[in-house]
């Protein structure tokens, strides 16, 4: 028998499945958000995508920015926040986490460009050090802006590094001319 109740059960439901979800997209199993709020600032997704190596799914990366572009350079040459957020679909130590991004420095920018930053990527390597092993589930975000970049494991803020150039060299891990993953970088431009 329907009842009044159960009407309403079956409104409430169908309304709340017309509502715009908070999710915008499913990578490898991970809901990712279509915006989120850094700071002060509401930032959308950009794009989403799968990073892997060798057949092994590492993490699901998600781009936040101020205005969705699929230009590289309008992202990291960008005065607006930005968050790169990385789902972790494994356990990784430290110290490949740090391994990664010197690799992806150095196919991303010039032996001249990594010589100035070099204070800022010591720095970074402190900071990832303190992450010990990060377990698969876990979120790694690192935040850009105008005054550098700052790491956070599971929204607990680990440490900051100064500079806008540094920002902009370590986006370029994902977004540059030699990213560490191209399909992930076409993901996260919305392609």
């Amino acid at each position: 028998m329907i009842t009044s109740t159960s009407v309403r059960r079956v409104a409430l439901v169908a309304a709340l499945l017309a509502v715009p979800g908070v999710h915008a997209a499913e990578v490898a199993g991970v809901k990712v958000n279509d915006s989120i709020r850094v700071g002060g600032s509401d930032l959308l997704l950009n794009g989403a995508g799968l990073r892997s190596k060798l057949f092994i799914k590492i993490y699901v990366g998600a781009l936040y920015v101020g205005q969705k572009t699929s230009t590289p350079t309008a992202i990291y040459d960008s005065r607006q926040p930005r968050r790169m957020s990385m789902r972790l679909l494994r356990d990784l130590d430290a110290e490949s986490l740090h391994s990664a991004l010197v690799d992806g420095l150095k196919n991303n920018n010039s032996p001249q460009e990594l010589a100035e930053l070099k204070p800022q990527v010591e720095q970074l390597a402190g900071i990832m050090k303190t992450i010990g092993k990060a377990r698969e589930g876990d979120t790694i975000a690192i935040d850009f802006s105008v005054d550098g970049v700052v790491l956070r494991l599971n929204e607990e803020v680990l440490g900051k590094v100064a500079g806008q150039s540094f920002a902009k060299a370590l986006l370029k891990v994902w977004l540059g001319d030699n990213p560490a993953d191209s399909s992930l970088k076409k993901a996260l431009l919305g392609a």
